[in-house]
């Protein structure tokens, strides 16, 4: 017997035909030892698990900490990625899409993909991409409230800097044969628009570096370059800011696609434990207008939760005083997080074919309290609820048949 939701939303309720959507999922690779700045700043073998292993309930009905069902891995270890790669391929995960890291001086964080991704050897079973992360990277690992805030490595880079990393993304990682691309065009998604423009002089020299990297991607062989703008509502930090008209500015640019990273960018939540739906429902709202705004493609976000209190202090009071210390999700069950994928799901439907992409926060966000990965009280119930949603046949299949965004 269905219950009511089924009947609102048949593809829970029954096995309909197929619809092709592409299911993307951020990846936040600081969970390994051994990288340098890393090392420099925190010490030997420090990675963010230590800041899990130490969280604890902040107030009633709380539930920290988050302890993975995998335990503490070294997401570097190709052996570990490749188990992290299978289990995304299995339940209809489609594409990685890397938080990446590179400022003027060098990248950061780099060993996920270096080592761990590309030493994988199942890495043809999943796409991969990149998010440039480009903000600054500030000690709130973790952060003590009322503390000077220390920024360790400023986002903006200069004109140069950014002509290396265009080098770099399309010598070395575009070229892999499991790099994710739209229409031929290798997807390339930038977090900060505002670091974006204050590392050029000018909005004209922007669009003209964002060009150059346009051109060094024909000159590789491939149709273009697909452009991606991760757009906020609300800055999570106080010291990020959103430029004062994004539609605009991702139009001057020459932006292909806009998207959003985290519900908790475009709704605020009220209360110390905001109800999910509250969250997503306020989300909804926002897709709905941001189609309205942007003159481009938008691809959805669905978040599985929010809970930053392990990058908090843990001997300080909590509460909603600015990041870390903000209020969380509540409610976040697998079975809603399930019905919010078939909301989506279902609005993607009267979409292009080219447009039915959505994104995931998030696959290992664990000190956002945003992750896929199976944890020891749900096990693999959020993957679960993807692989039920989408339905997907034998990843064997898809691997002969590519994916509907990827030619």
């Amino acid at each position: 017997m269905l219950t009511d939701m089924e009947r609102a939303i048949p593809e829970l309720g029954v096995r309909s035909p197929e619809i092709p959507v592409t299911v993307a999922c951020y990846y936040f690779g600081n969970y390994h030892p051994g990288d340098p700045r890393n090392e420099r700043i925190k010490g030997p073998g420090w990675t963010e698990w230590d800041l899990l292993k130490e969280a604890r309930p902040r107030f009633p009905g709380h539930q920290q900490p988050k302890v993975p069902a995998w335990g503490y891995q070294d997401e570097s270890d190709p052996a570990v990625m490749e188990r992290k790669i299978a289990a995304a391929a299995d339940h209809g995960v489609d594409v990685f899409i890397f938080d990446w890291y590179h400022y003027n001086d060098g990248p950061f964080l780099d060993r996920t993909i270096d080592r761990g991704f590309f030493g994988a050897a199942n890495n043809d079973r999943i796409k991969f991409a990149l998010m440039w992360a480009n903000h600054d990277w500030v000690e709130i690992q973790p952060y003590k409230r009322g503390a000077e805030v220390e920024t360790l490595f400023p986002g903006a880079v200069d004109a140069a800097g950014f002509a290396r990393i265009c080098d770099t993304v399309v010598d070395k990682y575009f070229s892999h044969p499991s790099y994710w691309t739209i229409e031929g065009r290798p997807y390339f998604s930038v977090y900060d628009l505002g670091k974006l423009l204050a590392s050029f002089d000018s909005l004209t020299a922007a669009r003209k570096g964002l060009d150059a990297f346009r051109a060094k991607t024909q000159a590789a062989g491939f149709p273009d370059l697909h452009l991606n703008a991760v757009v906020w509502g609300d800055p999570v930090m106080p010291w990020q800011k959103t430029p004062a008209d994004p539609a605009k500015l991702v139009q001057d640019l020459g932006f292909d696609s806009v998207t959003s990273y985290v519900w908790f960018h475009h709704v605020p939540l009220p209360e110390l434990a905001t109800d999910y739906n509250y969250v997503r429902d306020g989300y909804f709202d926002h897709w709905k207008a941001a189609e309205k705004q942007f003159a481009l493609p938008y691809y959805p976000n669905v978040t599985m939760g929010w809970d930053s209190s392990p990058r908090a202090h843990q001997e300080d009071e909590f509460g909603d005083f600015g990041y870390p210390f903000t209020n969380t999700i509540k409610n976040n069950t697998p079975e809603r997080f399930r019905e919010a994928l078939a909301l989506t799901k279902a609005r993607l439907e009267g979409k292009p074919a080219r447009d039915r992409i959505l994104n995931i926060n998030s696959w290992n966000e664990w000190t956002e309290g945003s992750y896929l990965e199976p944890d020891m009280i749900n096990g693999m119930k959020y993957l679960e609820a993807i692989r039920e949603v989408f339905r997907r046949p034998a990843r064997a299949v898809l691997r002969r048949a590519p994916l509907l965004a990827t030619p």
